[in-house]
C-alpha cells in the first residue's frame, strides 16, 4: 500500500510562482504529476525516475521544474511563470506492482 500527499497549491497571480510537494509513504520509483482543469480530461504534466530523469508535457517545458528528496520520500513540482491555464487540480500518481496510487490532489488557482 502507497499513500501519496500533495500540498502547495493555492491561489496565485498570473506570472507567479509556486511550489507543490508530494509526499510518499515509501520510497517509489518513478512519480508522475498530473493536471485536471474544470470539464477536461486529466493530462500529464511531469514525471521523475528514481534516478532523476525527468520529462515534461511540452505546455509545460521551460516552465516547471521536477525535482526529488529521496531521503524525504518527497517530489517538488516548481511552477513559474503561470498562466491561467495552469489552473487546474494537480495529483500526484505512481504505479507500484502493477498499481495505479493518486494523492487527493491540491488546487492551483491562476488569477488577478
Amino acid at each position: 500500500q502507497v499513500q501519496l500527499v500533495e500540498s502547495g497549491g493555492g491561489l496565485v497571480q498570473p506570472g507567479g510562482s509556486l511550489r507543490l510537494s508530494c509526499a510518499a509513504s515509501r520510497s517509489i520509483g518513478t512519480i508522475n504529476w498530473y493536471r485536471q482543469a474544470p470539464g477536461k480530461q486529466r493530462e500529464y504534466v511531469a514525471h521523475i525516475s528514481s534516478d532523476s530523469m525527468t520529462g515534461y508535457a511540452d505546455s509545460v517545458k521551460g516552465r516547471f521544474t521536477i525535482s526529488r528528496d529521496n531521503a524525504k520520500n518527497t517530489v517538488y513540482l516548481q511552477m513559474d511563470s503561470l498562466t491561467s491555464e495552469d489552473t487546474a487540480v494537480y495529483y500526484c500518481n505512481a504505479r507500484v506492482f502493477f498499481r495505479d496510487y493518486w494523492g487527493q490532489g491540491t488546487q492551483v488557482t491562476v488569477s488577478s
